[in-house]
């Protein structure tokens, strides 16, 4: 069984979700690997790691609206250090996810028809995150 790992530096726009398929699928073609699975780590605790639908932007923005709604900026946290945006952020990544979990085969992503893999970002400005891809298999 092999194993392949890199980084991926992603610079954030802020409070958006950022497509990162073409860059996941460009390093599991770099790794060699045919058939295993695809790793993904985000290494930070106020955005997550996301697949979701990749063909209609309106799923996006209302996923967006409800957890704008779920989890409002604002509110009286005792942990305001880093600004209002900053525990709104740890909450959402605390209900979605830092990791994913890709099957490959042939070479590719055998993600679903209408599925992307992407960063959400929970803070109001951008920052650069960093995913960690770690590729097994054969």
């Amino acid at each position: 069984m092999a194993h392949y790992q890199q980084s991926l530096k992603i610079q954030t726009t802020g409070k958006s979700l950022c497509k990162i398929t073409s860059k996941v699928e460009a390093l599991v073609r770099e790794s060699g690997i045919t058939t295993g699975v695809c790793h993904l780590f985000l290494r930070h605790t106020s955005a997550s790691l996301m697949i979701q639908e990749n063909a209609d932007p309106d799923v996006l923005k209302d996923l967006e609206t409800f957890f704008s709604c779920l989890i409002p900026e604002g509110k009286s946290y005792r942990h305001s250090t880093e600004g209002p945006d900053d525990m709104p952020a740890h909450i959402r990544t605390a209900l979605t996810h830092t990791s994913e979990y890709v099957p490959i085969g042939q070479h590719k992503l055998l993600l679903g028809t209408w599925q992307g893999i992407y960063i959400w970002e929970h803070r109001q400005h951008g920052s650069l995150r960093e995913v960690v891809v770690h590729v097994t298999g054969d």
